[in-house]
């Protein structure tokens, strides 16, 4: 890719980036298009997604019956439904401890739903990010004993947690695992049974779920199981179709890769979604001021933050309950302090924003070749520094990673990190560890947390500096936006929207499409909210769309958008929801002068 011609000749933008058309193979596209009947955009889309020839209808029209796995497949799955189902049965004390993020949540809503339809309460436990951190610890697994629980089904967490296991086996504490984090260690851990499609000797194939979908896999095993001994609640097996919007959730939230089974799971829960029959999801729609929550954008944009909100910088038990609520009154008052969380939490990243890009400009001033940002503060809240991290990394175009530390901040400095392709922030992390710069931490390629003194901060600076010197082609690789096609603003229609959403859903290993919109001028321009810009795409031929651009307005693409120069604009394709049925607007990925 490195040696391919700018496309437009954009070579920077006005955000830094290099515009290039998205790799794909030409006689696949036309081959699909052919096969499907379809129009000769359906199959380049296709064909950029990596989409082989027998793929295309299943990618298309994805369905759990063709991509449902056999839950025997994954290791531990069939302990792990004789361990609970008996457990239902036998009416013993059951609680489930949930991370605190959207996956976390979801998954254990699925579970309490599942164990309600028996009759059976679940008793839940989720920790405080600050003073417990991620995932199972020893006093946890003793305060839940105390509070009678007789089994332990981690969600989303537990694989790692190698201590609490050990405890929970001493205090003779039953513990059933079920998480999909990746597993470093070839020994599992003492339990009844661990389920993770990530544990080195699982053969299912399926370690893209997330843990929504592990435990929707989960809860078949247990109808599975239930049918074959003839047992059932008075009502009859519940139907886990109903519960599809969670596993949608927590798959879409947790940036799980949409293929196979995933897009089967997100496709038919988004329709279920719409439908509202969660009482507390129906809540947090009508607090956030959406009618039918239907699309990807609703799923992870508008109900993901403000579920993750608790988790963040309020009561992280707050999303596990309302989405587990049958009430209505309960779910109203949940929603609404989620809402207000949400809020505050905007607040809260606002201003750590602001002070980590100074700090970072300030750092690139001196020096300009630094392969990753690494900021921080005191006060800096922990349960907002990854979203900066994230910002950062787009700003930048580098890994970046921010550490907060402060009174009542939890005892040692937290620090969170984004990367970009090729750069794997996990093993430099792990590496600092090692040295001893760091007193813990770990995760994957593209995203780490860490636990530090806050004297080291420019000590793991300069080694990170140091250890990413090297990486100028990741670097240059992580500047360029893919484009799909050109598209002249007369032809976005609604006609046009159709066929792109056919390839949908999007998401992480399934992009949305982005198109470039050539020599268009701006017309109409207006400032919307606190910096944001509407207004119309004019094409050389008079034609118009309307498009909408986020957090530009102060920067250099709101001057150029005001300016009346002519601008090629890199955007997606959206409903005009403003303007009425079947019309289009673009909303604006990036800017380049003419």
């Amino acid at each position: 890719m490195s040696g391919a011609p700018a496309f437009l000749g954009v070579s920077q933008s006005l955000s830094g980036r290099t515009w290039r058309q998205r790799p794909m193979d030409e006689q696949l596209a036309v081959e699909h298009a052919r096969r499907l009947k379809a129009p000769d955009l359906v199959g380049r889309l296709l064909a950029a997604r990596g989409v082989a020839l027998g793929e295309a209808e299943l990618f298309l029209n994805p369905t759990l019956k063709d991509l449902f796995p056999d839950p025997s497949t994954f290791a531990d799955m069939d302990k792990a439904a004789e361990v609970i189902l008996d457990s239902i049965v036998s009416g013993k004390k059951v609680a489930v401890f949930a991370d605190y993020d959207v996956d976390g949540g979801t998954s254990s809503a699925i579970l309490a739903r599942y164990f309600r339809a028996w009759g059976r309460e679940l008793i839940l436990y989720v920790p405080d990010r600050l003073t417990e951190g991620f995932g199972p610890t020893p006093g946890a697994f003793r305060a839940l004993q105390g509070m009678g629980a007789e089994l332990v089904v981690t969600v989303d967490c537990g694989a790692a947690a190698i201590a609490a296991l050990n405890t929970a086996n001493e205090i003779g504490l039953d513990v059933v695992v079920m998480d999909h984090h990746l597993m470093h260690d070839e020994h599992t851990p003492p339990t009844l049974a661990l389920v993770n499609p990530n544990r080195p000797d699982d053969t299912s194939g399926h370690g893209f779920l997330a843990a929504a979908g592990v435990v929707f896999v989960l809860v078949a095993a247990l109808n599975r199981l239930a049918r074959k001994r003839g047992v059932a609640p008075e009502g009859g097996l519940p139907d886990p179709m109903k519960w599809l919007d969670l596993a949608a959730l927590g798959t879409l939230c947790d940036m799980a890769p949409l293929r196979g089974v995933n897009r089967a799971i997100v496709t038919r829960g988004l329709k279920v979604l719409e439908r509202l029959e969660n009482a507390g999801l129906k809540a947090l729609a009508e607090v956030s001021g959406i009618e039918a929550p239907s699309s990807v954008y609703h799923a992870t944009f508008v109900l993901g933050p403000r579920l993750n909100a608790g988790g963040r910088i309020g009561d992280p038990w707050t999303a596990a309950k309302l989405l587990a609520t049958d009430s209505r009154s309960e779910a109203i008052q949940l929603a609404e302090k989620l809402h207000a969380q949400n809020t505050e939490r905007k607040e809260v990243e606002a201003g750590i924003q602001k002070d980590a890009i100074e700090q970072a400009e300030r750092r690139l001033a001196e020096v300009p070749d630094a392969g990753i940002i690494v900021v921080g503060g005191e006060g800096w809240h922990p349960g907002v520094i990854g979203i900066v991290a994230g910002r950062l990394k787009e700003k930048f175009h580098r890994p970046a990673i921010v550490v907060g530390w402060g009174e009542g901040l939890g005892p040692i400095a937290r620090g969170s990190g984004r990367s970009v392709a090729g750069v794997n922030l996990g093993d430099l992390v792990s590496a600092a560890v090692k040295e001893g710069i760091l007193i813990s931490g770990g995760g994957h390629a593209m995203a780490a947390g860490l636990g530090m003194e806050p004297a080291r901060l420019a000590d793991l600076r300069d080694y990170l500096e140091q250890r990413t010197h090297g990486a100028k082609a990741e670097l240059a690789e992580a500047r360029v936006l893919e484009i799909d096609a050109t598209l002249a603003p007369g032809a976005a229609t609604g006609e046009l929207l159709d066929m792109v959403e056919r390839t949908g859903p999007f998401g992480s290993n399934a992009p949305e499409p982005l198109f470039a919109i050539p020599n268009i001028q701006a017309a109409g321009v207006r400032r919307v909210g606190e910096n944001h810009l509407a207004f119309d795409m004019v094409g050389e031929d008079g034609a118009r769309v309307r498009a909408i651009a986020w957090r530009v307005a102060d920067g250099p693409e709101g001057q150029a958008i005001q300016s009346g120069a002519s601008l090629h604009v890199a955007g997606r394709l959206r409903p005009d929801t403003w303007r009425g049925l079947g019309k289009v607007q673009v909303e604006v990925a990036d800017i380049a002068l003419a």
